[in-house]
């Protein structure tokens, strides 16, 4: 809710008996708090939940695994082609929230909840709803609604100080304008809510329709997206009959299924099956998924001991390992990988298993193996060179920093692998280089203050102009943005 600016500005109270300058000098300070008021009609616009599922207890956290984002890569490329984005490096980030969701906050990542992943039965599912996110994407929605805000932010202004115009006269008129005024300056505001809202509705039917043509054009069903819509119209029947579907930033459930049906089942393909392959990857996933976040008994609920299945064998092992015997877990990974030798994800859980047990000489191993037969995943290496660091075997320092090397050329931003490297390059006695790995973590968490400190330590130690001695100087002249909500609220105090 936008804040009553009628009661918190006093200047207004007071038009009765102040003079026109002293008006004029009222309306031009309403018009900066209405500059800072479009803003949070802004995010108002668009972070407005569509149902309340969506809220959530607890801010969420980043799920990275290598074999989910595999696999998310792979429903993702035919249609990241058929949009004409497969030269974009767009990104699929696991959310870790059970609500089920999807959302772009900026034309490189499509943000998606393991909720989402997790009750989806089938790939056809998910892939629809990545391919409306892509449909955001190639369709620049968010370009367009920065466009549509500005315009706003310039409407409501004008808008607002005309309705307080309004309050100004009738005051001095010695009307008793009151709630009349109160609606006079929120009723514009309201309208241009309505308008962004209409607006984002429309970019939602425009996703819609460019997602149905991603699908057809790779030669897939958008039963998937029916069937997710279908989910969102029981998520909305109990509100139906109280909520108003123009205060909505997506379309109603009911208005989307019957659009997107006559859409769908004009597509030659819209009795097209996934592929046996993809559906066996897509219950992994989602038993993956239950094997970590779940409780023991939920897991045992879901995946029972009566099935025998291989999701259902490897969510138990993933169970077990993390709440029951680490003997008992490693022999059911086993049989898993005697069953499919060559799965790079069996070897990586079983390298994972050991290292939390802290038995890490012992999952060197099977996490080299992983990293042979995933072509090199920059996470398993990651992994596999915390493995090596925690062996405090000094001949495998060396290894340890080439694989921590390698995975942080492509995973940049991790602090833990930063952390890992600088222990790799202290047990080498490499201090400077391990000041410059500890800088960079601390750099990465966003410890500004400390990143420059460590850094500067470092550039002592290296030769002027080396490699080493750039990166560290780079650190240490970092200047982090500035935080403008921090500012303005110590400028207020």
């Amino acid at each position: 809710m936008m804040p009553s600016l009628l009661l918190d500005n006093p200047s207004l109270a007071r038009t009765s008996i102040a003079p026109a300058r002293r008006r004029a000098g009222a309306a031009a300070r309403l018009a900066a708090r209405l500059a800072r008021g479009a803003t949070f009609l802004a995010a108002a616009a668009l972070l407005a939940p569509a149902g309340p599922a969506q809220a959530q207890s607890r801010q969420p956290n980043i799920i990275r695994d290598a074999e989910i984002e595999t696999l998310m890569r792979d429903y993702t490329r035919p249609i990241f082609k058929a949009a004409g984005l497969q030269q974009q490096n767009i990104q699929v980030v696991l959310v870790g929230s059970d609500s089920f969701n999807a959302f772009v906050a900026d034309g490189r990542r499509i943000f998606i909840n393991t909720g989402a992943l997790k009750q989806s039965k089938v790939p056809n599912e998910i892939i629809g709803v990545l391919a409306h996110e892509t449909g955001h994407i190639a369709g620049g929605h968010l370009s367009n609604m920065r466009q549509q805000l500005e315009t706003a932010q310039t409407a409501s202004i004008v808008a607002m100080l005309l309705a307080a115009g309004g309050v100004a006269a009738g005051a001095a008129s010695g009307a008793n304008m009151g709630g009349a005024a109160a609606g006079a300056v929120m009723a514009p505001q309201e309208v241009i809510r309505r308008t962004l809202l209409s607006y984002q509705r429309g970019q939602e039917a425009s996703a819609d329709q460019a997602a149905v043509k991603y699908l057809t054009a790779t030669k897939q069903s958008a039963k998937g997206m029916l069937t997710t819509f279908e989910r969102f119209q029981n998520d909305q029947m109990f509100l139906s009959q109280r909520i108003d579907p123009y205060v909505l930033s997506h379309p109603m459930a009911t208005e989307r299924i019957a659009l997107l049906t006559e859409m769908a089942k004009k597509s030659p393909y819209y009795d097209a099956k996934d592929s046996p392959s993809l559906q066996a990857r897509h219950d992994m996933m989602r038993a993956k998924l239950v094997g970590f976040t779940q409780p023991p008994d939920s897991v045992s609920r879901t995946y029972p001991r009566s099935d025998t299945s291989m999701p259902a064998r490897y969510a138990r092992a993933i169970s077990g390992y993390r709440f029951g015997s680490i003997p008992d877990a490693l022999n059911q990974i086993d049989s898993l990988i005697a069953e499919q030798p060559n799965n790079p994800y069996f070897y990586e859980l079983k390298g994972q298993a050991l290292l939390e047990a802290g038995r890490a000489r012992e999952a060197v191993p099977p996490l080299r193996r992983a990293v042979a037969l995933s072509n090199g995943n920059p996470l398993i290496r990651m992994l596999l060179g915390q493995a090596l660091v925690a062996n405090e075997d000094k001949a495998s320092m060396d290894e340890a920093v080439r694989e921590l090397t390698f995975s942080l050329q492509r995973e940049p931003s991790s602090p833990a692998g930063w952390r890992y490297l600088a222990m790799a390059y202290g047990r080498k006695g490499d201090i400077p280089n391990a000041d410059l790995a500890s800088a960079q973590a601390a750099f990465m968490s966003g410890d500004f203050r400390l990143s420059r400190e460590l850094a500067t330590r470092a550039r002592n130690g290296f030769k002027l102009g080396t490699p080493g001695w750039l990166k560290a100087d780079d650190i240490v002249n970092y200047k982090p943005p500035v935080d403008r909500n921090a500012r303005s609220k110590r400028a207020g105090q």
